[in-house]
């Protein structure tokens, strides 16, 4: 039995797809893998979680302002996004564990650049470079995982994938901060992360075995550069607008027209002219994929800000050390941990995910609009229970999330779907800390000058933009800071929570499809109808073709 051609893959993807669909191997075979992604993917995480609460050390010591701090973690994941397709089309057309262990070296050479920047410009530079090899990293392991695991065994080790989310998000900002108040100081952070990404390209090179599949290639070099250049002018805009150029202003329009402009020559390209598209367009033709990439924008902005600005909070709003800030990060992330785990098991065991999906996203909005009510008043203890429903909630939803969008592709188109949904979550997250930072800069700024001139002081040395060290002010100004930072995070928290509703609607409306038990889907249009198949891999109603049943073992 042959595959029928996808519509918009290539002659050899009907080559590709048999051949690594006979990946078998054993529990043991894979935990020994999986320690090398894991690894990989704990490195990634970590780099924006160890970095989070030195920020404000970095930016009081090399003079920024909220701007430059909002640059320091868009940086990385405008790069991220913009390059997340690009690494998921080429894993489906080279070999995988060249490409991860590739993005690993980027890593640690853009986290080389940064340990040693001695400006706030160098420093974002160095987050762009890091920021390409995060991009690898999260849309490569989470593709090779997938082309080791079928669909509906892979709920049982997404409670690994959720511990090492865990485990990166709550020791990251800790150790962040005892770098940072340790002699050793913010660069610290950033040399931090270079022993795990060694350990990770060795322990890729001894454990992981993926077949290669030799066979001819057409990179779509005109399509990448332009979604990376189209994406790139869109998130310049919605960062710098505000604080650099008003929002309605020549600039703001020269940008946005000039970035869909080039968006939509990409969409010309992907659609008309390349061979072996980045983004297949053909893909959002499947209900889940559309609705999924629709969710994973909006989850984005949760996410993201949720763990950006948080510890932001913790520090300026209510003068945490960045080591305490790390400690208080413990409370949303026990929340994922646990989800994650217990969702992924019952999954794997019933093989239903949609629940979990609803459920989820329920609790992401109810605890979005609980975080919308704190301010630097707030009692710490409701803050944490605040945090850990929030946990609760991204914890179910996001690694379910990518699971019913990869259970929806062949295997030839793993990588390009997975990435889809990786670079829409990156772009939601690049959207949202950027304009939740604006909005954050522009009503601090005018909260501190208010407050300032009720306390007869008109300058105070610095402008209302710039993040002060709140220890060196007199306790008068102090109290004005952070007060106008505590009212400002209720606020950017209650902007985010409509946007998590819209993403609830997305998945309620996602029709659920049984977890398939093969690697690939099994192809049931005959050959001689293959021209005309535009759903050629389709499976019944138990997730395989009954004509295979026979050869799979038992549930």
């Amino acid at each position: 039995m042959t595959q029928a051609p996808h519509p918009t893959g290539s002659p050899g993807d009907t080559a590709a797809a048999p051949a690594e669909s006979e990946v078998a191997m054993t529990h043991r075979q894979v935990l020994e893998a999986l320690s090398g992604l894991l690894l990989a993917m704990f490195v990634a995480m970590l780099s924006s979680t160890v970095v989070t609460n030195a920020l404000p050390r970095i930016v009081a010591d090399l003079d920024g302002t909220q701007t430059g701090y909002t640059w320091v973690v868009v940086a990385t994941l405008l790069a991220m996004t913009a390059t997340t397709p690009v690494w998921g089309k080429l894993s489906d057309l080279f070999s995988k564990k060249m490409l991860v262990q590739l993005a690993l070296v980027i890593f640690a050479i853009g986290s080389l650049i940064a340990a040693l920047a001695p400006s706030m410009e160098v420093l974002i530079g160095a987050r762009v470079v890091q920021g390409l090899g995060v991009g690898g990293l999260t849309a490569l392991v989470q593709v090779v995982i997938a082309s080791m695991i079928t669909p509906r065994e892979r709920g049982r080790y997404s409670g690994y994938i959720g511990a090492t989310f865990a485990l990166a998000t709550v020791s990251g900002p800790l150790i962040g901060g005892l770098i940072v108040d340790s002699p050793l100081g913010w660069r610290g952070t950033f040399f931090v992360g270079l022993p795990f990404a060694v350990v990770a390209f060795v322990l890729l090179q001894k454990t992981l075995r993926l077949p290669v599949v030799k066979r001819e290639v057409h990179i779509d070099y005109t399509g990448a550069t332009l979604i990376v250049a189209g994406v790139s002018l869109l998130l310049v805009w919605v960062s710098l607008a505000g604080n650099q150029f008003d929002w309605v202003s020549p600039v703001s329009a020269l940008l946005v027209v000039a970035g869909l402009v080039v968006v939509a020559a990409a969409v010309y390209v992907e659609a008309r002219v390349a061979v072996e598209p980045v983004v297949p367009l053909g893909l959002f033709r499947d209900r889940t994929i559309a609705l999924a990439t629709t969710a994973s924008v909006l989850i984005g902005v949760a996410m993201f800000g949720s763990t950006v600005y948080l510890s932001q909070y913790f520090q300026t709003a209510r003068g945490m050390s960045p080591t305490h800030a790390g400690l208080m990060s413990i409370c949303m992330v026990g929340g994922l941990l646990v989800s994650s785990i217990v969702s992924g098991r019952r999954i794997t065991t019933t093989g239903r995910w949609k629940r979990w999906l609803v459920s989820g996203m329920v609790l992401t909005v109810v605890g979005l609009a609980l975080l919308g009510t704190i301010d630097e008043t707030t009692d710490l203890r409701v803050v944490g229970v605040f945090m850990a429903v929030l946990g609760v909630g991204l914890g179910a939803t996001m690694q379910n999330l990518v699971l019913a969008v990869q259970n929806s592709v062949p295997l030839s188109q793993l990588g390009a779907a997975s990435s889809v949904v990786a670079f829409f979550r990156s772009l939601g997250g690049s959207v949202g800390v950027s304009v939740l930072g604006a909005l954050l800069s522009t009503q601090v700024a005018t909260k501190v000058t208010a407050g300032l001139r009720d306390l007869g002081i008109e300058e105070t040395g610095h402008s209302s933009h710039e993040i002060p060290d709140l220890a060196t002010l007199p306790a008068p100004v102090r109290g004005v800071f952070e007060q106008a930072f505590g009212e400002s995070f209720g606020h950017i928290f209650l902007v985010a929570t409509p946007l998590a509703l819209l993403a609830l609607v997305c998945v309620v409306a996602i029709r659920e499809v049984p977890l398939r038990t093969t690697h690939d889907m099994v192809p049931v249009a005959p050959a001689d109808s293959a021209p005309e198949a535009t759903a050629d891999l389709v499976e019944d109603a138990e997730g395989v073709d009954s004509r295979a049943a026979a050869t799979l073992p038992p549930r």
